[in-house]
C-alpha cells in the first residue's frame, strides 16, 4: 500500500514533492488515509507507559501494512522512543507518517524543533510527514523545518472550539464577534479555505526561493512562533543550511 514520494524540489529543508500525484505540502484529508491503527497517548506521560504504546503502535501497523499507507509516529515526550517508532515503523514497510501530538508540541516549541529535527535527519529521504491539529500560523515554519503535510481535519477541531483560525491569528469567537451566529460547518469551512490559501502562500514563496521570508514575517505571530524560530536557528542551522540556496 506504500505511497511513491518524489521530491521535486527544496527552499531549505522545506521540500516541494509529489505523492499519489499531487503536489506537497498540501492537505491530507483523514477520510482519504488508510492511517493504521496505533496506540495513542498523552504527551506528557510517565516514560513505561510510553513504551507501552509504542510497542502496541508497531504491532499494529505491522498486522496491518497491507491495508494501510499511513503509520503514526507514537513516543510522547522522549524522543527516543519517537526515533526507535519511526525506524522500526521504516522497517515494516511505511514511508508516509503523521507525528502525534501535534497541539501539545505547538505549545513546546524546543520540544518541536528537537522532534522535527531528529525525525527528519534520521529518516529515509523518501519518507514524508504530516502534521496533526496544525495552528495555521506555525504552517509556513513547519514546512520550512521540512514538514510535507498537514491534517485538514484540525479545521474540525477548531470548529468545535468555536475558533477561526487566520493566516495570523486564531480567533476565538465567544470574544471576537467576528461572525455572528456561524454555524460550526460554515466555521470549519473557513478554517479549511484558510489553509488552503497559506498553503497557496507557502508554494509561491517555496518556487521563488523566500520561504524564509514568510516564516520570518509569520513569526511575530505567537510567542510560540518566534520562540521556535530563534530555536531552531540556535539549535538546527547546520540542518538549516544543507539544502539553503547560496547566493
Amino acid at each position: 500500500m506504500i505511497k511513491k514520494f518524489e521530491i521535486k524540489s527544496h527552499d531549505g529543508p522545506g521540500r516541494v514533492g509529489k505523492v499519489d500525484g499531487e503536489i506537497t505540502p498540501k492537505l491530507f484529508f483523514k477520510k482519504d488515509l488508510k492511517i493504521a491503527p496505533n496506540e495513542g497517548s498523552a504527551y506528557n506521560i510517565d516514560r513505561e507507559i510510553a513504551e507501552f504504546n509504542v510497542k502496541e503502535t508497531l504491532r499494529l501497523a505491522k498486522e496491518n501494512v497491507d491495508y494501510c499507507d499511513i503509520a503514526v509516529i507514537q513516543g510522547s515526550k522522549y524522543i527516543d522512543l519517537r526515533v526507535e517508532c519511526l525506524k522500526q515503523l521504516e522497517e515494516i514497510g511505511y514511508n508516509g507518517f503523521i507525528i502525534a501530538n501535534g497541539d501539545a508540541l505547538l505549545t513546546n516549541p524546543r520540544d518541536l524543533v528537537e522532534l522535527v529535527v531528529t525525525l527528519k535527519k534520521e529518516a529515509n529521504k523518501t519518507s514524508y510527514f504530516i502534521f496533526s491539529f496544525t495552528e495555521i500560523s506555525f504552517m509556513p515554519i513547519l514546512t520550512y523545518m521540512g514538514i510535507d503535510g498537514f491534517l485538514a481535519d484540525s479545521a474540525n477541531y477548531y470548529s468545535h472550539l468555536n475558533v477561526l483560525q487566520t493566516p495570523t491569528k486564531s480567533y476565538d469567537l465567544n470574544t471576537y464577534h467576528i461572525y455572528e451566529d456561524i454555524s460550526q460547518e460554515e466555521l470549519e469551512t473557513k478554517n479549511i479555505e484558510n489553509m488552503e490559501f497559506v498553503l497557496k502562500e507557502i508554494h509561491a514563496h517555496m518556487k521563488n526561493r523566500s520561504l524564509r521570508n514568510l516564516v520570518e514575517e509569520r513569526s511575530g505571530t505567537t510567542p510560540q512562533n518566534i520562540s521556535t524560530l530563534k530555536i531552531l536557528d540556535r539549535t538546527a542551522m547546520d540542518y538549516l543550511l544543507e539544502f539553503t540556496q547560496l547566493f
